[in-house]
């Protein structure tokens, strides 16, 4: 029974250099083994040596004799069989540290002969994009409270979440009433984009509906624009009223400088609480009032420009509309992909070449007079 318990002693430690090896082998792969390709399959048979290499290191017999190593004195020490079963078994443990040595040198000649691989792909981008100016009407009906909290809070909404789903184009904004003016010239940071959104009020300039002066302050915009594709989005709830420019004359230069123009009617069907006078402390009276929205020149604009004319009768139908403008319009991409490969072998071998030196020294030094 006790020799059976020191054989087992004995097995588990020869076993633990080897498992240690292992698993210190299988951390350093894991830890860089992302991108990793094998270009190789005579790994196999490096792993088949590996293997060879550990059966028979498993069925080896007898055991280590503590004699064969020299142990430090101590005062401490007393001669009992435990002791000597102790010294057994780390003599055992450290007389296979040579074979473990092997086992790396192997497991390093096994990964190198499968021909590690980093590969990584490039990818050379360029697009194709598009120069969009927002032109929002800031009219005192655009408070009329149908939208929540009213068109002209909501319109600024869902315009910023359209900002948002357009990362590569370059923004503008074109604000207008009686006149009009340029809030955000085109530009590629949105952050001022959205900025200048946020802070459109009404009552900024002389009270009207200038529909015409809206958009061709807009294409002026982007007329000397060199991308791909130029686009406007014109929002407003009412007629042309104000202004020295007939809409359907602007639409006519938008075409001429191929600017497609999106326009959105916004204002529910029959009557809205809107405003209809400001009172002394500044605030405004509101009533209920016919909704008004010339469909047949925003029809018009949209046609003559090859683009569409949408109806927002509310907030949710407005996002709809964004979502479209947003699928109709896409940024187109040309991407060149390619991949690159490097070998990653060098390190293994390195590592195989630097065990079997330590295995070499130890045999040859610390362990030289031991009989394997």
């Amino acid at each position: 029974m006790k020799g059976r318990s020191e054989h087992l002693w004995m097995t588990v430690a020869r076993a633990v250099p080897h498992v240690l090896v292992l698993l210190g082998c299988t951390v350093a792969w894991l830890s860089f083994r992302g991108g990793i390709e094998w270009a190789s399959l005579w790994g196999w048979l490096g792993a088949c040596a590996l293997f060879v290499h550990l059966v028979l290191r498993g069925v080896r017999r007898g055991a280590y004799r503590a004699p064969h190593l020299s142990w430090s004195a101590s005062r401490t020490d007393v001669p009992n069989q435990d002791n000597t079963d102790r010294k057994q078994v780390l003599a055992a443990l450290w007389m296979e540290v040579p074979a473990a040595l092997r086992t790396a040198a192997l497991v390093g000649l096994a990964v190198a002969l499968f021909r590690p691989q980093t590969a990584s792909t490039v990818e050379n981008m360029t697009r194709e994009g598009i120069d969009l100016v927002l032109s929002m009407d800031l009219s005192a009906s655009m408070l009329s409270k149908d939208f929540r909290p009213n068109r002209l809070e909501s319109a600024k909404d869902v315009a910023i979440d359209f900002v948002d789903s357009r990362p590569f184009d370059r923004i503008g904004i074109v604000a207008y009433e009686g006149e009009a003016f340029t809030q955000v010239p085109i530009t590629s940071d949105h952050i001022v984009v959205k900025n200048g959104l946020a802070t459109l009020e009404t009552g900024q300039l002389q009270g009207g509906t200038a529909i015409g002066t809206g958009l061709a302050v807009a294409v002026n915009r982007l007329r000397e624009s060199e991308a791909a594709s130029k686009v406007i989005v014109l929002l407003t709830d009412g007629e042309n009223n104000a202004g020295q420019i007939e809409p359907m004359d602007a639409a006519q230069l938008a075409k001429l400088n191929n600017i497609r123009v999106y326009t959105i009617g916004v204002g529910t069907v029959g009557k809205a609480k809107s405003p209809v006078a400001i009172r002394p402390d500044g605030s405004y009276q509101y009533d209920w009032v016919d909704v008004r929205i010339d469909e047949d020149v925003l029809q018009g604009i949209a046609e003559v420009t090859g683009a569409r004319y949408f109806r927002a009768t509310n907030a949710d139908k407005l996002e709809e509309i964004y979502r479209e403008i947003d699928a109709l319009e896409k940024t187109q991409f040309n991407v060149l992909r390619y991949q690159r490969k490097s070998e990653a072998s060098a390190g293994w071998i390195a590592f195989a070449l630097l065990s079997l030196v330590f295995e070499f020294l130890l045999k040859t030094t610390f362990l030289k007079s031991v009989a394997e």
